[in-house]
């Protein structure tokens, strides 16, 4: 009987025991870097070797789902062994020793540090690791089969690895492997020291044969020419496994709390993309609109709000900003840039506290990861040339060097396709160069140093304009700018070794900006001196789902400038001057529980010399409710100070008289007004699913700005241009919707729409924001072919925009309440050539449509009379464009 109660007690408390540990055991899914089947065998050993109780890495996707038991293991503990073995995740990043030693076939694209926050906003990457420049890991697509087991049709290259597996189940490459296609018996192929092999496919060959001589060969179909043919050796025989993964041109980013876009160098390929202000052509987020009909300066425009608002930075470090915005886009190379990212609305406390509407980063080509040699020469039929040069060179082990050259040149003056007189653009040359140095010592720091440099030189207005005999005279109108431009930066960062989650990083920039321009009787010099400094800490509170940064930062800027008109009845000169120091510190706390969740809580106190001490609290919420659907919120605050003159050259370009100059030019701080503040919230929906067996999403996005204070431009007395501090409302609300799918292999489309409600209250009263399309479709349609084809098409659908008033002019010189809605069209065709498929040569339109405004000057005829105007731009200047290129590389 005794015996019986104690086999019961036992078996009670044995039972118990099993139901808590049953509750203690967890099933989590997460994100792995890997590539292939020995990527899996790796994964899933380093895993087990953890403590998970089993775990299974699916490679089509990326995701290990792992089974746990949380009373004696934590998750945390089972990714950092899986990062020790040489594969990223999103907390922890392998050892850069490990990830070397990785087989050939093993080395997938590394997963960007940044991911633990916002690529785009805190830029840590630039302390620790972000002058690797590595594509992120959202921006591969992986993929089964998208060509149906039907694409031989054409000549490919097959790609593959050999590789056995012990009874142990360890893998190892097997080197002289022979490959043959079955129909083609002659042409053979053998596995490198990787166990690595590459056969060209020639149609219809279907069957690869795989034969060594110690093991029994096989025969493999080969169902998708896209695939890495992965054949494993058990037991001496020879069985396949099949893994593959694409890389997108375009994508967002799944993991990061803020929404970020990134524009990868192969999407600016798919059109000319000359310089900053063409790259934005095949993308629904960004417009880039001319500033004026005469200067032919460019300006973005993000969720209805001009360029001023969103923060323009370089790899992290302030952009063309100040007086130099108005044609810093100009200054950017297209050939430069190995990735552009995009986020609306609020960023990050670390970089500052001038973006309002959003954040563009721009990440240029780095000498330790780029090609040794890469060269594009452009030509339209308008007559403006572009050559491009970037060089690097790997000094040794530690230190590279880079210099990436640009010129661009214009002579066509007689460009004119209004035939109003005036050229379409400026005529003249632009150069600009970067020199950068890049170290690493492989214990932790990472320190890059360089100089930008840009000297501009352009002449406009009318046609017959000569400067020796016509400047600032009434003979003819025309107008020139000379802009010099000279930076110098630097970064430097620590990663401690025994703890890869702290960092501390320090960056440095000083820039001299010049302008001496003219326009008809207006003289407008400035010049800028600007010094910037950001120190950064980073680490762990605890566990990686408590991070938190630290820092403090200094920008200063010395502000000069000069307005004259001369030879007229009412000559000024005024002189307008300022130092504005902002110097301040900031905290961010970023809470991730899992992979479903992030929470970013940041603040800044900063002290600007002229205006005091202000606040910029932000936050940002980020969740993923199902595998597939991601929600984000975020507000927060900014604040920034106006250059009334510099982001309005068009003023000069115009009679308009500017009302109160004299006011302007005595009053306090800049130029007697307060500054822009304004709140931004957000809200976004991506949601990815499969469609016809391949990758698509959806993508809804609302954003609503408030201004607080906003320095009202107003147009609306044709005379005259006023700037006032804000009496009232003014705000901005932005709607936007994408659909992205694959209609049919190789062929990739995305359609958007969206639509803006952007309101100001004027002194004559509230009114739509002018010159501001309410509605916008968009459509882009990518096709490329094995054999090096490429076919990109894109179409802007552009509805109507309010015009500034214009009811007191005489009846000639009046305009439409509206202007009228139109179309674009660009088109792109490109051919890779070479035996290393290293030479491009391409061919497209512009505005195939040849849609061009008629009138884009008021008044043209009478340009030193009083309603001469260039400032009513609406639509595109010019019409049809056709150019041609070519590009060449040595990696």
């Amino acid at each position: 009987m005794h015996l019986f109660r104690y086999i019961l007690v036992f078996i009670f408390i044995a039972v118990g025991t099993g139901l808590f540990a049953q509750n203690n055991i967890n099933t989590e899914k997460f994100e792995v870097s890997g590539n292939c089947a020995m990527c899996k065998k790796r994964i899933e050993t380093a895993g087990k070797d953890a403590g998970a109780k089993s775990i299974e890495w699916d490679s089509s996707t990326g995701i290990a789902t792992v089974t746990y038991d949380s009373s004696k293991n934590s998750l945390d503990k089972i990714k950092q062994g899986i990062a020790e073995a040489g594969h990223d995740t999103k907390e922890f990043r392998a050892p850069d020793a490990i990830y070397e030693e990785l087989h050939e076939c093993c080395l997938y694209p590394r997963m960007d540090e940044e991911n633990e926050h916002d690529h785009e906003h805190d830029h840590d990457h630039d302390h620790a690791h972000a002058e690797e420049g590595h594509q992120h890991e959202e921006g591969q697509e992986h993929q089964h089969d998208d060509d149906g087991g039907h694409n031989h049709d054409h000549d490919h290259e097959v790609t593959g690895v050999v590789v056995n597996e012990s009874e142990k189940g360890d893998l190892t490459p097997i080197t002289e492997v022979t490959i043959f296609w079955l129909d083609n018996p002659n042409k053979k192929v053998k596995t490198n020291e990787n166990g690595v092999f590459k056969i060209m496919h020639q149609k219809p060959y279907r069957k690869l044969v795989i034969s060594h001589a110690s093991m029994q060969g096989d025969t493999i179909e080969v169902k998708n020419l896209h695939e890495v043919l992965v054949v494993q050796a058990k037991n001496n025989t020879l069985q396949e496994i099949v893994v593959t993964r694409r890389q997108k041109s375009n994508y967002i980013s799944k993991l990061t709390p803020n929404r970020v876009e990134t524009i990868t160098a192969k999407e600016l390929f798919k059109a000319a993309c000359c310089d900053l202000s063409e790259s934005f052509e095949t993308n629904a987020s960004v417009d880039v609109v001319s500033s004026d009909a005469v200067t032919g300066s460019k300006q973005i425009q993000m969720l209805g709000l001009a360029g001023i608002y969103t923060q323009l930075t370089v790899e992290g470090l302030p952009g063309p900003r100040g007086f130099a915005s108005p044609l810093g886009l100009n200054s950017i190379a297209g050939t430069w840039i190995e990735a552009i990212n995009i986020s609306k609305g609020i960023g990050s406390v670390a970089n500052g506290f001038e973006n309002m509407a959003g954040q563009i980063n721009v990440e240029l080509k780095k000498p330790h990861n780029s090609e040794k040699l890469f060269f594009n020469a452009y030509a339209n039929n308008m007559g403006r040339t572009d050559v491009n040069l970037n060089l690097s060179h790997h000094i040794n082990e530690k230190w590279s060097v880079g210099l990436l050259l640009h010129d661009n040149f214009m002579y066509n003056k007689k460009m004119n396709f209004s035939d109003n007189g005036f050229r379409d653009i400026p005529v003249g040359n632009l150069f600009s160069g970067v020199n950068r140095w890049h170290f690493e010592n492989g214990k932790g720091i990472i320190a890059q140093f360089g100089v930008k440099f840009l000297h501009d030189d352009r002449i406009g207005g009318q046609i017959e304009f000569n400067e020796n005999t016509d400047k600032l005279t009434t003979n003819k109108y025309g107008l020139g700018f000379k802009n010099q431009r000279i930076e110098g930066f630097g970064k430097l960062g620590y990663v401690f070794p025994t703890n890869k989650h702290r960092s501390i990083g320090l960056q440095l920039s000083a820039s001299q900006y010049k302008q001496e321009s003219f326009f008809g009787l207006n003289t407008y010099d400035n010049e800028q001196n600007s010094y910037y400094a950001n120190l950064l800490f980073q680490d762990i509170i605890g566990d990686v789902s408590h991070k938190y940064k630290v820092g403090a930062s200094v920008q200063y800027d010395h502000y000069d400038e000069d307005l004259k008109r001369v030879n007229s009845n009412n000559d000024y000169a005024y002189n307008f001057g300022r130092k504005e120091a902002v110097s301040g510190v900031f905290a961010e706390y970023t809470y991730s529980p899992s992979e479903k969740f992030d929470a970013v809580l940041g603040i800044r106190q900063d002290y600007n010399n002229l205006y005091g001490w202000f606040t910029t609290p932000r936050a940002v919420l980020r969740y993923e409710p199902i595998l597939g659907t991601t929600l984000r919120l975020s507000s927060g605050r900014g604040q920034r100070t106006a250059n009334i003159f510099a982001e309005n050259l068009g003023v000069f370009a115009s009679s308009r008289a500017i009302n109160g100059l004299a006011n302007l030019a005595n009053g306090e701080h800049a130029y007697g007004l307060k500054p822009e503040v304004s709140w931004n919230t957000g809200f976004t929906v991506d949601q990815s699913f499969q469609l016809f067996g391949r990758e698509s999403g959806v993508s809804v996005e609302l954003f609503h700005n408030n201004f607080q204070n906003q320095v009202v431009v107003d147009f609306e007395n044709p005379r005259e241009v006023s700037f006032y501090n804000l009496d009232g409302k003014s705000y901005s609300n932005s709607l936007q919707a994408e659909f992205r799918f694959m209609p049919a292999p190789h062929f990739e489309a995305r359609m958007a729409y969206r639509m803006l409600d952007v309101e100001t209250e004027y002194k004559s009263g509230k009114l739509q924001k002018p010159l501001t399309a309410k509605h916008r479709g968009f459509m882009n349609l990518a096709y490329n072919t094995h054999s090096g084809w490429h076919f990109d098409y894109t179409l802007n659908v552009v509805g109507k925009k309010r015009l500034p008033n214009t009811s007191s002019n005489p009846i000639e010189y009046q305009l439409a309440n509206q202007s009228d809605a139109y179309v674009t069209m660009n088109a792109q065709v490109s051919k890779t050539l070479g035996k290393n498929k290293n030479f491009d040569i391409y061919i497209g339109g512009e505005n195939l449509s040849n849609f061009y405004q008629k009138d884009p000057i008021l008044a043209f005829d009478q340009p030193f009379g009083q309603h001469f105007d260039t400032n009513m731009l609406w639509g595109p200047m010019t019409g049809r464009m056709f150019y041609t290129g070519i590009r060449y590389h040595i990696k």
